[in-house]
Order: C-alpha cells, then sequence, then structure tokens
C-alpha cells in the first residue's frame, strides 16, 4: 500500500463554519449528517490510509446557505484564513482550496485573488450551481479571468441539485453526480474550457457522468453550438479528474479509458466518507489489476504532483502509446461522420 498519496478531494469543518451552519439549521449537507472533524482526526486517517498529503476543501453548501452577499463573503474570508493558518503549521500535511462566496461573481474573484496572492491557496473549490446558478453559465467571466491569470487549480464539488430531492434518495448518492456533470457540460459548451485553457479544472467523484456520457453530450454540443464534436470531447477529456468513491472495477475503466493521461488523480473524500470507505475504496484501486505499478503510482501521487509540485517532484506524464493514438483518430473519424448524418436529419 502506499504511504505518500496526494489526496485532492479531503474535506475540513472549520469550527466556525460549523457553528454558522448549524446557526441555520444545516445539520445534514447533501442529505449525510455533518461529521465531526479535528486536524488531529484528519492526520490520524491519512496515517492509516497512506495519505502523505492532502489538500483540503470545504464540500456543499458553501457560503449559499447565506441570503446577505456581504454575510457570505465575510464568512469566506474567515474559513479560508483558518485553513492558511492550519496549511501553513502543517506545510508538508495540508494544502487548501480556498472557499469563494459564489454565485456572487465580483465577491468571489475578490477573494480568489486574495487567497492566491496573499493567503498561499494551492487553488480554489467551486460548487457545481450556487443557489440554482450553474458554474459555466453566462456572466462569470470576471472570476475565471482571475483564475486563469493565475493558473489556478479548481475543485468542481457538487451541491444539492435547484430542485427537491426525491424521497428516499440522498442527494450525495446520486444528485450529486448529476450536478458534477451539468457544470461540466456548461464549461464545455459555453467555451470556458477554450477561452481560459490555464484553469486547471478537477472534477469530484471520476467527474460524476462525464466519462460515460461525454459522446452523447459533445453531440448534443454539437447541435447546439456547431462546434467540432472532436474538439468538444477533447475538452471534457482534459478536465482532472478524482477517484472519490470511484475506485472500483466497475467506475475505472471508463475513467481510465477516457481521461487524459496523467489526468486522475487520488481523492478520498473524508470524513463525509467515513473511514471504513475511504479503505473500501483504496482497495479497489490497490485490486485493479490492469492497473501497472507505474500507472498506479501517477494516481496515487505523481498526477497531482504535477499540479502541487510544493508536495513533491512530479513525473512526466506518460505518452499515449502508439495504438491508443490510431485508435483515437479511428473513433474521431467515425464521429465526424455521425456528426455530419445528424445535421442532416
Amino acid at each position: 500500500m502506499s504511504s505518500d498519496r496526494i489526496d485532492v478531494h479531503q474535506h475540513l469543518i472549520p469550527p466556525g463554519y460549523r457553528e454558522a451552519l448549524r446557526t441555520h439549521g444545516i445539520d445534514a449537507p447533501g442529505g449525510r449528517e455533518l461529521p465531526e472533524w479535528t486536524p488531529e482526526a484528519a492526520l490520524r486517517l491519512m496515517t492509516a490510509a497512506g495519505i502523505g498529503s492532502a489538500v483540503l476543501s470545504v464540500s456543499t453548501p458553501g457560503t449559499t446557505f447565506l441570503d446577505d452577499p456581504t454575510e457570505a463573503a465575510e464568512l469566506a474570508r474567515t474559513v479560508n484564513d483558518y485553513t492558511a493558518k492550519l496549511a501553513a503549521d502543517h506545510p508538508d500535511r495540508f494544502g487548501f482550496f480556498a472557499m469563494l462566496p459564489m454565485p456572487d461573481v465580483a465577491a468571489a474573484a475578490a477573494e480568489a485573488r486574495r487567497a492566491l496572492d496573499e493567503l498561499g491557496a494551492d487553488g480554489v473549490v467551486l460548487l457545481g450551481n450556487s443557489r440554482g446558478a450553474y458554474l459555466g453559465a453566462e456572466g462569470q467571466d470576471d472570476l475565471f479571468r482571475v483564475l486563469d491569470d493565475r493558473s489556478a487549480v479548481v475543485l468542481v464539488h457538487p451541491a444539492d441539485l435547484p430542485a427537491e430531492a426525491v424521497p428516499e434518495i440522498p442527494p450525495f448518492a446520486t444528485d450529486f453526480l448529476l450536478d458534477t456533470t451539468r457544470a461540466a457540460y456548461l464549461l464545455v459548451r459555453n467555451g470556458i474550457r477554450q477561452r481560459y485553457p490555464r484553469i486547471r479544472f478537477i472534477l469530484s467523484h471520476a467527474g460524476g457522468f462525464v466519462p460515460y456520457a461525454a459522446h452523447r453530450m459533445a453531440l448534443s454540443i454539437f447541435n447546439q453550438t456547431g462546434a467540432s464534436p472532436v474538439d468538444v470531447l477533447d475538452d471534457f477529456a482534459g478536465f482532472y479528474f478524482d477517484t472519490a468513491l470511484s475506485a472500483s472495477a466497475a467506475a475505472l475503466p471508463s475513467l481510465l479509458a477516457f481521461a487524459e493521461p496523467g489526468h486522475v488523480l487520488y481523492g478520498s473524500d473524508w470524513p463525509f466518507a467515513p473511514e471504513p470507505a475511504v479503505h473500501y475504496f483504496n482497495a479497489g484501486l490497490d485490486e485493479y489489476s490492469p492497473l501497472d505499478e507505474s500507472a498506479r503510482r501517477g494516481i496515487e501521487r505523481a498526477n497531482a504532483a504535477t499540479l502541487f509540485p510544493r508536495f513533491g517532484g512530479a513525473a512526466p506524464l506518460p505518452e499515449t502509446p502508439l495504438l491508443a493514438r490510431a485508435r483515437k483518430h479511428l473513433r474521431q473519424r467515425a464521429f465526424r461522420a455521425i456528426a455530419r448524418a445528424t445535421t442532416k436529419r
């Protein structure tokens, strides 16, 4: 078992943030009871799970439960100050994604500048939707310009869908996957991936439905916009993807076949994923026999080290094998033909 994984999807719940949630009656964000968290418990879990370093983030609902934009911006500042100090106290163990007070784009852009330039944040976390405003929708360019100028890493984390939950289906179990997929769709469909190419987006939970539905979505975007479906597929495959709650023999083949080489990263989702679940999915990754040692080490550490070099030297990205490139070329030709056929109907 690896002992130096870089975990790009681990959460924290600062005391002040927990109190703010409970003051507003939020005890089970995403349908899961708010777990206990302390830095000491995080370090114990990391030792037990072979995690050397973790980039911490606040999960849903972020600041979206606050109606007052000023109050939301202040909470984001307070949380980011707390997490920056924690990372400074444990520089080899913790990094952090700064929380931004979306959907207020101007306030989010200002906090992104502060967190990245002054606090030393390793990136930012953005929810798939914030009070119903989806990431990638029109009107967010001021924020994306700030992030692109800094080649920022962005963790896209799901939130509750802007609709009533279905009884007996906790939102985290299914709705979260759709929320991430909707945001990814808009980031590609609205040209964000093309206009701001220096932003490195990480899609949580193996990208939701993206690896499995990308070809279907590419045809839809082609029909909507006329964009080359091959370029659209490349935009989808160019996201980064974490393995949080997704390192299974069912999910890994599709994810690894779809994502660009070097774009799959380890994630635990602790503490919202309890420790037994972390070990369960770690075993799924450890025991996935089609992975050779180099590819496994890439997922566990080397791929993330290219995004977060302060946690260790980064290995060069693996080159796509010639046979795989040839197959991709054939698929691209076939997909162009399908796209042309759909426009003639």
